[in-house]
């Protein structure tokens, strides 16, 4: 009798360790290869270290055309994403992990880089166009739907209108302001686990 009842102890272990479905993505935006690493444009790619970094995981092998994260958080598990496209077809990655997961545009946290911004603010918006950002732009196209969730971070404007855009966020966020942008990486990570919880009116009144 003993041994049917190690047994059925053992069905009951494998039925609790049966993990959470992924119901959610969280995508952070950015261009691969060290050059960039800490380029204005891969505020996405940092936060989105921060994040990894919180829950004790690290980015494992390239799928969906990213970097990805399993991340279980109290009672949601959700897939956390740096797509290795450069940004200007961040959406071919979104795509494929969303259709693959069977997740709805709605359940798509996004977050980048935005230059209206200063350093040391973020914005959280619940859907809304690409705001020129093209990052945002492929993802609008590629999922056919502006309802996802987004988290801008702030890396400051130009320093005047001539100035080249893509020179702008190309380049580094300066040795000076970076407590400040790191204060709002942590502040962006956080607006993203409220709104995994379900609490995005919450993250807005908080964090905007």
């Amino acid at each position: 009798m003993g041994n049917i009842f190690d047994i059925f102890r053992q069905i009951e272990k494998r039925e609790k360790a049966e993990p959470l479905p992924i119901t959610a993505l969280v995508v952070g935006l950015g261009n691969p290869g060290k050059e960039y690493q800490n380029n204005r444009h891969n505020a996405g790619f940092l936060c989105a270290d921060r994040i990894a970094e919180k829950h004790g995981v690290s980015f494992g092998k390239a799928k969906f055309h990213s970097l990805c994260a399993d991340i279980t958080a109290e009672s949601c598990r959700f897939l956390l994403m740096k797509p290795q496209t450069f940004m200007n077809n961040s959406g071919i990655a979104v795509r494929e992990a969303a259709s693959f997961y069977q997740i709805p545009p709605e359940k798509i946290i996004v977050i980048s880089d935005d230059i209206t911004l200063d350093v040391g603010r973020q914005r959280v918006r619940r859907k809304g166009s690409d705001g020129g950002h093209n990052g945002l732009k492929s993802i609008l196209y590629h999922l056919e739907s502006d309802a996802f969730p987004r988290i801008r971070i702030g890396v400051g404007k130009k320093p005047n209108p001539e100035y080249d855009l893509a020179a702008w966020v190309l380049s580094d966020i300066p040795t000076a302001q970076w407590n400040e942008f790191e204060e709002s990486l942590k502040r962006s990570a956080e607006a993203a686990e409220e709104i995994l919880s379900g609490n995005i009116d919450r993250a807005m009144n908080l964090y905007n």
